[in-house]
């Protein structure tokens, strides 16, 4: 049955072109047929999952994303960021990785970081001399912070299905994520002294304190919001509520990218996103359920039990698998498909669920950056002249950096568990 299921799968997701939420619906139906199951009872079960003040907080990030996107925030951070490091060497992608890491921290998204930063700095890039694959590379690498740098909708999605506080798994983004965007700087440090690219004029005082005031607002916005989440004033929902109000105040009317009659059409576009997003979730509910009652989590605590495998050899065989899924399925199916069939692996071998957490996330970025449905590699060649192979060869040695990192933390939990065990004491 295992293998007719996942023959089934992989025959509608890549060789029909089926979508994911099409495909997970029909298999869980027609698995739920097969059991002879009732129907009308599996909707109330996904009615009841989806029944979740946090699952309210998913379309309020995908608006706020859709709005620090449209509305000039980008271009603010770039020019804030440009102030500091843009006269070394290198600089612009110093500034690429620095403003990645506070657009992550306000939409939660790689695509629409990758995106957003991308219609800026690509002309400026090549403007100054930067190679086009190296140029498309460090862009679509910095979007993947988006997975790691809280809050991130990937994060929110592992912790809705694995029953995990979300706060603590933002938490445990945090140390990942800042590591990967030093990783990617010192790459960007090394690269840039053997290419000697050209150093820009440094900014004078007057022009610095000017950029960097006009781009408060933008940076305000994420320390409201984690300011609010870990201070206990407000819910993750609330926090959601809270960033696309404060996106559209900034977006529309501060930075003016983004005209008061756009707002509707923009958050109308935002929505469709986010449904997506919940029709994917509501059927891979139906599907983990029918996994949870067919007993494959079971017998596979079981035949990890006989086999008598260490946590670091199952950890090393997941990732493999996740690797394998990232190249043809994006990242949400991903996580919803997995989870529920090892969580209880997790406890017989003692794997902290958090820190489990952000190996699959990591393993997602990189999932991102590789073909051939890396969802960043067609953002970056849709905005550029590049072509496929281009981008791919741009992103290869910051796949590399990533798969360090993903190492690095599989093997080390304390990375991520130590900042949520600080906050929490546990």
């Amino acid at each position: 049955m295992i293998i007719a299921l996942a023959a089934l799968l992989f025959i509608l997701l890549l060789a029909g072109g089926v979508s994911v939420f099409l495909t997970l619906g029909a298999v869980s139906t027609l698995l739920f047929l097969i059991d002879g199951k009732s129907l009308p009872g599996i909707a109330q079960i996904i009615a009841d999952h989806l029944n979740s003040n946090t699952l309210i907080s998913v379309p309020f990030f995908v608006i706020a994303a859709a709005f620090m996107q449209k509305g000039g925030v980008a271009r603010a951070l770039i020019d804030a960021a440009n102030t500091w490091t843009g006269h070394r060497r290198g600089g612009l992608a110093l500034v690429c990785i620095m403003a990645a890491m506070v657009f992550s921290a306000i939409s939660g998204s790689t695509t629409a970081t990758s995106l957003a930063l991308g219609v800026i700095l690509i002309p400026a890039m090549l403007e100054r001399r930067y190679e086009l694959k190296f140029t498309v590379g460090i862009i679509g690498a910095s979007g993947t912070l988006g997975t790691l740098i809280p809050p991130s909708l990937a994060l929110i999605v592992f912790g809705l299905i694995a029953n995990v506080s979300i706060p603590q798994l933002f938490l445990a983004g945090v140390v990942p994520g800042l590591l990967l965007a030093g990783m990617f700087m010192l790459w960007v440090v090394y690269y840039s002294k053997r290419k000697d690219v050209p150093m820009e004029s440094k900014c004078s005082l007057k022009e610095t304190v000017r950029v960097n005031v006009r781009a408060v607002p933008a940076l305000l916005i994420p320390v409201v919001i984690l300011g609010g989440i870990y201070s206990g004033l407000i819910t993750i929902t609330e926090a959601a509520a809270l960033s696309s109000i404060l996106a559209i105040i900034v977006g529309v009317f501060f930075y003016k990218g983004c005209r008061v009659v756009e707002i509707i059409p923009v958050i109308s576009d935002a929505i469709a996103r986010a449904a997506s997003i919940i029709l994917i979730i509501a059927t891979a509910i139906a599907f983990s359920h029918w996994i949870i009652e067919s007993g494959i989590p079971t017998r596979l605590v079981g035949a990890i039990s006989n086999a008598g495998l260490e946590a670091w050899q199952f950890l090393l065989f997941v990732n493999f698998i996740l690797i394998g899924l990232g190249m043809f399925l994006e990242v949400i199916s991903v996580i919803l498909i997995t989870v529920p069939v090892v969580l209880p692996a997790l406890l017989l071998l003692d794997i902290d669920p958090v820190h489990f957490a952000i190996v699959v996330i990591v393993n997602m970025g990189l999932a991102t950056l590789t073909p051939p449905v890396g969802l960043n590699l067609f953002v970056m060649q849709s905005i550029s002249k590049a072509t496929f192979r281009e981008v791919v060869q741009g992103v290869f040695p910051f796949v590399l950096i990533m798969a360090a990192l993903l190492a690095l933390i599989t093997f080390t939990p304390a990375i991520s568990l130590w900042l949520p065990q600080f906050v929490y004491g546990n």
